[in-house]
């Protein structure tokens, strides 16, 4: 019946027989023929996959419920980051995605793509101040600080279609300059839990985040004051 099209699409062993956007992001990167790409051609995250497979803590058997909403949270948060289009995302129901951190306001898909999930999750505060970040200022802030990426992996899996609750982290080391603070080297890592609703076919239709959105910058400005190491 169609009303169990996702236990047929999930019961198939063969991954590669998977919908592409549930399937490794790279696959999907590698589809995006004629895509609006932010920076005009395809993003490379061949760095970021090393430290990925270097730190990573948890491995799930491909095509397992585990994996397929590892790859299907992947794929968003790369679209997300690199398809200036939302219409081009596969990996959500464009006109009918919603988006919200902690029960607060809920965001659509155009949002996203506008203003970037680092300015729609991180409240103002003295240390950063999303109302003064653009999407493209707020990807460069942070990706100076974690040069080799702020990762994100798949936890654990508390309930599966249409309804998917998981566990996850978010981390990366700190290792370039955050807003005048000096680097810490040091491990800066979010544990968090979130509500996927999802159609019969695994896209996204809306993403409830739930975690400590103060620690992130508490951790990050937590050590030298800025220009402190100036002189």
């Amino acid at each position: 019946m169609k009303t169990n099209n996702w236990k047929l699409i999930m019961s198939n062993n063969d991954s590669k027989k998977l919908p592409l956007w549930v399937q490794d992001r790279e696959k999907v990167i590698a589809n995006g023929q004629g895509v609006e790409w932010r920076e005009g051609k395809q993003p490379d995250y061949s760095h970021n996959d090393r430290v990925f497979q270097q730190e990573s803590k948890y491995h799930h058997p491909e095509g397992s419920l585990e994996a397929i909403a590892h790859n299907l949270v992947r794929t968003f948060e790369m679209e997300a980051s690199n398809k200036s289009n939302p219409q081009e995302w596969l990996s959500v129901v464009a006109n009918r995605f919603r988006m919200s951190s902690n029960g607060g306001k809920e965001y659509t898909a155009q949002e996203t793509a506008e203003q970037g999930t680092y300015n729609l999750f991180i409240n103002k505060n003295k240390h950063y101040n999303p109302e003064e970040e653009t999407f493209e200022s707020s990807f460069k802030v942070f990706q100076t600080a974690f040069p080799d990426g702020f990762l994100w992996e798949l936890i654990e899996v508390f309930s599966g279609p249409p309804n998917v609750t998981f566990k996850w982290r978010h981390w990366g080391t700190f290792k370039g300059d955050f807003k005048g603070h000096q680097p810490s080297g040091e491990i800066i890592e979010i544990i968090g839990m979130s509500i996927a609703r999802v159609t019969q076919d695994l896209k996204i239709l809306s993403l409830e985040h739930y975690f400590d959105n103060s620690k992130f910058l508490k951790d990050l400005t937590a050590g030298s004051c800025p220009f402190h190491s100036q002189k």
